[in-house]
């Protein structure tokens, strides 16, 4: 057990949140891979980018909707416990990559098992962390662990590019794997449940806020009835639906095909794995910054102006393509990355606002809908590819579905006093 005068020093809080910080960096990172390999996997095996989109789709989709399920065993299991599980997972369906001979094989690596292992370690999981060890700063840890859970996704990208074009894409697929199983152990040392498992309170608990105890009964049914408790009321479906165009926008369109797209123009991949990265180091700042001012606030207002932004920046995108990376294109990964996930801190501040204890599992199923939205624009754009040629459709319809989610926004009321915190709660406190 940490001393007091440690605990004074640097409250374990914190030591949790960085622990989760690398373990959502490694899990974004280890899932970003099909951007980079989609070329490589054309040219070997002669599959369609339309067929490799399948499996990022059904990664895509898994991903979010192992979410709420995910949240639901983290509180009836464990935190440490599915987090090792899921990065394990990981480590399997990339390592076995290497072996693959035919493209339902591509399908059940990808998108099966890295779909649940990384589904395991989504933003349900920021919240489940948020809430169990923070009292204060909550929106500024959210946007930490947002800027994680996006950042390592492309800033992973310009090595996965370098080591498939170096030694193969098979090179990449047994790093990822390796890496994941180090993340595995990391997570194994390190991460506890709860503040009282090491004797203390949440970080600014004031020893009069609830803090919920491991949940009894079926994970699956614990999902499934917040849920349902959930759809009855119109905000669930209005953040739902503004948190799908989200994921569209995001890791189903340009995430899964920007590299694709400016190598259509005559970029080289490397430049164009590159400036993803660079969407990833400023969607650090962009994120925390999002996550600091939803503090101050009202997330309803930022939720507005993220989404209005953003497809504004998608209509000029397809202007942007070119053989090298001119100072419009850098201008435009410089705000994207601003923008890429600053969505997340305000999401959750509301999901936290209407549903409170629930709060963890329901955020479990709006990020399901991100990722439905994602799952599905990441199909709907390669078979755009194929059949005319070229994405500015897809980024077109893009811009006009996140003028739709600002719209979904502004429309998100204010919510009626909390629901009082279920049974099983005990207050805590030094």
């Amino acid at each position: 057990m940490m001393s007091p005068a440690a605990a004074r020093r640097m409250h374990p809080a914190w030591w949790i949140a960085a622990v989760s910080f690398v373990a959502l960096f490694g899990a974004a990172a280890f899932r970003s891979a099909p951007g980079v390999l989609m070329d490589p996997l054309y040219e070997e095996f002669g599959w369609s980018h339309g067929l490799i989109s399948t499996a990022v789709s059904l990664n895509l989709l898994l991903f979010g909707v192992t979410a709420p399920f995910a949240a639901a065993l983290m509180a009836r299991f464990g935190v440490r416990r599915v987090t090792t599980a899921a990065l394990v997972l990981v480590a399997a369906g990339s390592g076995l990559t290497v072996l693959m001979t035919a493209s339902w094989q591509l399908i059940v690596c990808w998108g099966l098992l890295i779909g649940l292992g990384t589904g395991s370690m989504a933003l349900a999981f920021v919240s489940t962390i948020v809430d169990r060890w923070f009292v204060a700063r909550r929106g500024l840890v959210s946007g930490l662990l947002t800027a994680a859970s996006a950042t390592g996704q492309l800033v992973f990208l310009p090595l996965a590019a370098v080591l498939a074009e170096r030694f193969g894409w098979r090179a990449a697929s047994l790093v990822i794997a390796a890496a994941a199983l180090l993340v595995a152990a990391l997570v194994a040392l390190v991460m506890r449940e709860y503040p009282r498992d090491l004797g203390v309170s949440a970080y600014g608990a004031t020893g009069d806020e609830p803090e919920v105890a491991p949940q009894r009964g079926n994970p699956a049914l614990l999902a499934i009835g917040a849920l349902r408790e959930a759809a009855r009321r119109p905000v669930f479906w209005l953040l739902a639906g503004s948190f799908a165009i989200c994921g569209a926008s995001t890791n189903g369109l340009v995430n899964t095909h920007f590299v694709p797209a400016a190598q259509d123009h005559g970029m080289p991949p490397t430049t164009a794995a590159s400036l993803l990265a660079i969407i990833g180091v400023f969607d650090v700042v962009g994120t925390v910054a999002s996550g600091w001012l939803t503090d101050k606030i009202n997330p309803r207002v930022l939720l507005v102006a993220y989404y209005v932004l953003r497809g504004a920046s998608l209509f000029v995108l397809p202007q942007l393509f070119g053989p090298v990376a001119g100072p419009d294109m850098v201008l435009f990964v410089v705000f994207y990355g601003l923008d890429w996930v600053a969505t997340v801190p305000p999401t959750m501040a509301l999901c936290r606002e209407h549903f409170g204890a629930r709060a963890s599992v329901v955020f479990g199923w709006v990020f399901a809908s991100h990722q439905i939205g994602a799952a599905a624009i990441a199909g709907i754009a390669g078979l755009v590819r194929d059949h005319f040629g070229d994405y500015a459709p897809a980024w077109y319809a893009a811009g006009l579905l996140c003028a739709l989610a600002a719209l979904f926004s502004a429309s998100i009321p204010r919510a009626t006093p909390s629901p009082a915190a279920p049974p099983e709660a005990v207050r805590t406190g030094r």
